[in-house]
């Protein structure tokens, strides 16, 4: 893990800004009481990527138009217009581009040369990628590790009020609050329908603070793209003003990402994804840092449970993960999530007991008993402004033990709903009435006594 050092630098309205100087790498990120952000390069070495990667991505993108502005490439590669104009020497030095007058007090319209455009072709023929310029892999490990230091931390209050819609023992919401607040790995197992899903997105909900994530990664002519719209949702800005342009906007300011992978998860999505553009895609788990990692419904995948889990044993242990490149060389990633797994297995019996160790915390979520479910019942039945005639909610249990039914915490929901279906369709008011959830009943479950007795008839 990189020392960070602190150093006063200037003042904000009178309030000191601190600038924080990795040691090693270069890593600058300026902060005003709980707000920071990265620090604008000030210089080409700055940006901790080669001049020639920096100066080859501003070729590429002169090839996409007839003529540019060093204002239009400043903003295209999201970078300070100082350096665009030190790149924009080092392609015209070597006739590259050609400048074609003055844009404005500071900047220049240019066009690409013929020499150029061919130079460019060839680029593209090694990485597609045109975009916001990439940061180094050491800046943002360094960077990730910085930030998650530096967010509010998550009380046993705020998680026991996050999840309090769920109905749980003391011990599961002791156990998911340790989970949450220490951003170890949880294990949530029990039968179907319980809330295990909701329970980790509600986990999520209570992450507090904003992230900083780059556009994309640079690794040599390598690129990786990390942001992700559908992933990094935009954070409103929260900076002062005075410090809002003092940010290096290579780097987005996101939510905490929550993403969830379900049936469909291969071991494919976990590696890094090479483009027809010649560039690469960061895996869903990486995308996920700083945030909530889901695998919901683990033994449903497409893979032996045991070989998915397999693929998690190192970056559990470690906090860091090992990504290949088409040639051959391994990259060391920062693994830092909330990593939640969900299943109806039991875990004793289908897991490995290596990767079991290796798990934060395990939680089983289990079925309800009569009186949780008649508070499950009653909560639900308030939020959807319903009464709840005497001896309804009896009957409802009893029906289950006639039919020798486990009862789910997902199914006093589900039955209210149906019971709001038949009203409307009805043209009334939502009235749980016996008849209605008798109706709403067998919509949902079927006939299953009628069918059992048929069966045993024939």
């Amino acid at each position: 893990m990189l020392a960070l050092a602190e150093r006063q630098v200037t003042t904000l309205n009178g309030v000191p800004l601190a600038e924080i100087q990795a040691q090693e790498d270069g890593l600058r990120m300026l902060q005003d009481g709980d707000q920071f952000a990265p620090e604008a390069p000030s210089t080409v070495s700055d940006t901790g990527i080669e001049p020639q990667i920096l100066s080859d991505l501003l070729l590429k993108l002169a090839y996409t138009a007839a003529t540019f502005t060093t204002e239009w490439a400043a903003n295209n590669l999201c970078l300070p217009l100082p350096i665009i104009q030190d790149l924009v020497e080092l392609l015209r030095r070597d006739r590259l581009i050609e400048v074609l007058g003055d844009a404005g007090r500071l900047g220049y319209r240019m066009a690409i040369t013929d020499r150029g455009r061919d130079r460019a072709a060839q680029l593209f023929e090694v990485c597609g990628y045109v975009g916001p310029a990439p940061v180094s892999l050491e800046e943002y490990s360094a960077s990730l590790e910085w930030q998650l230091n530096h967010l509010p931390e998550v009380t046993a209050q705020e998680i026991a009020s996050a999840i309090s819609n769920l109905v749980l023992s003391d011990t599961a919401v002791e156990i998911a609050g340790l989970a949450g607040s220490s951003g170890r790995s949880l294990f949530l197992y029990g039968p179907p329908g319980n809330g295990k899903t909701t329970l980790a997105h509600l986990l999520h909900t209570v992450l507090k603070g904003s992230l900083w994530v780059p556009h994309c990664i640079g690794v040599g002519s390598d690129i990786i793209v990390v942001f992700d719209p559908e992933t990094h949702r935009r954070a409103e800005s929260e900076l002062p003003r005075e410090l809002s342009g003092q940010v290096d906007q290579r780097w987005v300011r996101a939510r905490r990402p929550f993403v969830i992978a379900a049936g469909e998860l291969t071991l494919d999505a976990l590696e890094l994804s090479y483009s027809p553009g010649r560039y690469y895609d960061a895996p869903m788990h990486m995308k996920a840092n700083g945030g909530t990692f889901v695998i919901d419904d683990l033994g449903r995948q497409r893979i032996a449970p045991q070989d998915l889990l397999n693929r998690w044993l190192f970056p559990l242990e470690n906090r860091a993960d090992y990504l290949t490149l088409q040639n051959g060389r391994k990259l060391r990633v920062p693994f830092r999530q909330l990593l939640v797994f969900s299943t109806n297995l039991d875990p004793n019996a289908a897991l490995d007991g290596s990767f079991l160790r290796r798990m934060g915390y395990r939680l089983r979520v289990g079925n309800p008993d009569a009186a949780a479910y008649a508070e499950i019942f009653g909560r639900y039945a308030a939020d959807c402004a319903a009464s709840v005639p005497p001896g309804l909610v009896e009957g409802v249990l009893e029906r289950y033990r006639l039919e020798h039914r486990p009862m789910r915490s997902c199914e006093p929901r589900d039955l209210i709903e149906r019971a709001r279906d038949i009203c409307a369709y009805r043209g009334i008011p939502l009235q749980l009435t016996h008849e209605v959830m008798e109706f709403a009943w067998t919509g949902y479950f079927g006939e299953r006594a009628e069918l059992e007795a048929e069966g045993a008839a024939a």
